[in-house]
């Protein structure tokens, strides 16, 4: 490992380090100080809590003039990490971030079944067409009688059945503070219990499932009808990454959120319909986690769910039909807009979850480019989102053995997985301190995709050490 690696991994480690142990600290301070008023008086100034934020030492900025990797050195080692017989096809390319100088490429402009790393042109459709600041809202409407109310799903997907979390991203917007903020609006205006509730979910058109995606995978949970708005992402929990998912999530959270009006005060009778809510001001709402947030949460943790959830919101941001179709068409439009070619590009959906989607490692590999070079706008947060080697998301459990291990912190790349496919497109900060952009797709991965990542991480790891 180069010096600059040495450093960087330093960082990290520091980083990690104060990231566990100044909770702890402030846990155990309580507990730990006089409970004197005059002994707090005389406390040393060393032992005071520091005003400000100290500056990490010891991590260097990358250099300017860092030399490129030597094309004909990388190729040997890249093409024979890449070729192993029987387990499947491999395309791959790699390129200097900075200048765009290519550097690799293995079939990198033959288009292949990408998975998940499709999620990267939904999360640049989403950061620039919606904004990284953006907050989905949910409400409450009135209905046509004193005693009726419509919830109207503004597009958050991942609502709480508690309270709001303001410091969360799942649960951020809680179904039991919006019935405490109705109850309250509903004693305001003198109306008691019981009341009918209704729900407005005609934000998305279209059938709510993609026919492309398969049975199978519908079934084991991998995905589920799309609408805008459900409880944890359409799972039964917020930590529940498997199982089945709810067939018809908005009229589970409507179920839920009739459980909390009830909890708060407010009884509700008669059986739940859709309808159509008025226009006009709400009697109460709550705001999602920000698009930046939900984007980076759908990158690391994969979540096809709010990946196709944040397609149909740039299609109805971009005055298209919240569909399906309309989503595919939607996040293409927005993503050649930024300058990004899709010529030879087929995508089907907007989570990768389709087998008739077909992009090159090239492609992606541009896509990362785009967002480093436009990394202080609203399309470079979703950089935040990728997962990174050994630590978080998708990633956490790679790069933890052999060789890899010595990269841990260095990588960082989305994930794509299905039966016979594996990807990975991201970036690295290799041994000379150079930013490369890459991405590797393996195809035709007949015994499974697990055969192919230590293939991927061996070649993500000669990046890192080039």
């Amino acid at each position: 490992m180069g010096r600059t690696s040495k450093v960087v991994t330093s960082g990290l480690l520091i980083l990690a380090l104060a990231a566990v142990s100044v909770p702890a600290g402030m846990n155990l301070v309580p507990a730990l100080l006089p409970k004197d008023p005059a002994a707090v008086a005389i406390t040393p100034a060393a032992q005071l809590p520091p005003a400000t934020l100290g500056s990490i030492t010891g991590v260097s900025p990358l250099p300017a003039d860092a030399p490129l990797p030597n094309s004909a050195d990388l190729a040997a080692a890249l093409d024979q990490a890449l070729s192993a017989d029987g387990v499947g096809q491999f395309s791959a390319y790699v390129a200097d971030a900075s200048t765009g100088k290519s550097l690799y490429s293995n079939d990198g402009d033959d288009p292949r079944i990408p998975a998940s790393n499709l999620k990267l042109l939904t999360a640049l459709a989403a950061l620039k067409s919606l904004g990284a600041g953006t907050r989905m809202t949910t409400s409450v409407m009135p209905g046509t009688t004193p005693n009726s109310l419509i919830l109207r799903g503004g597009g958050d997907a991942m609502l709480a059945t508690g309270t709001s979390d303001p410091s969360a991203v799942m649960g951020h917007a809680g179904l039991a503070t919006l019935a405490k903020e109705t109850a309250a609006a509903l004693a305001k205006a003198g109306v008691s219990g019981p009341i009918t509730l209704s729900v407005d979910d005609s934000l998305f058109t279209g059938p709510a499932l993609n026919p492309n995606w398969a049975d199978g995978d519908v079934a084991s949970g991998q995905i589920a009808p799309i609408y805008p708005l459900a409880l944890y992402a359409a799972r039964s929990g917020p930590s529940v990454m498997t199982g089945p998912r709810p067939e018809d999530s908005a009229m589970t959270v409507t179920e839920a959120f009739a459980a909390a009006l009830e909890a708060a005060g407010i009884p509700v009778s008669g059986q739940i319909a859709r309808a159509k809510a008025p226009e006009g001001a709400p009697l109460a709402s709550i705001s999602s986690a920000t698009v930046a947030e939900q984007v980076q949460y759908f990158l690391v943790e994969s979540d096809n769910y709010l990946a196709e959830v944040m397609a149909r919101l740039v299609a109805s941001k971009q005055h298209q039909e919240a569909s399906n179709t309309g989503a595919v068409k939607a996040v293409r439009e927005v993503v050649t807009g930024l300058g990004l070619s899709l010529d030879g590009v087929a995508t089907t959906d907007n989570c990768g979850l389709a087998l008739g989607n077909l992009i090159s490692a090239k492609t992606l590999s541009q896509t990362i480019s785009l967002m480093l070079a436009q990394s202080g706008s609203d399309v470079g947060q979703a950089l935040a989102g990728l997962p990174i080697a050994g630590l978080s998301g998708t990633l956490g459990g790679r790069f933890s053995g052999g060789d890899s291990l010595s990269v841990a912190g260095l990588v960082r790349a989305k994930t794509g997985t299905l039966f016979e496919v594996s990807a990975l497109t991201g970036y690295v900060i290799n041994a000379q301190g150079r930013v490369l952009v890459f991405s590797i797709i393996g195809n035709g991965l007949t015994a499974g995709p697990a055969s192919a990542t230590p293939i991927i991480d061996a070649a993500a790891t000669i990046l890192a050490k080039s």
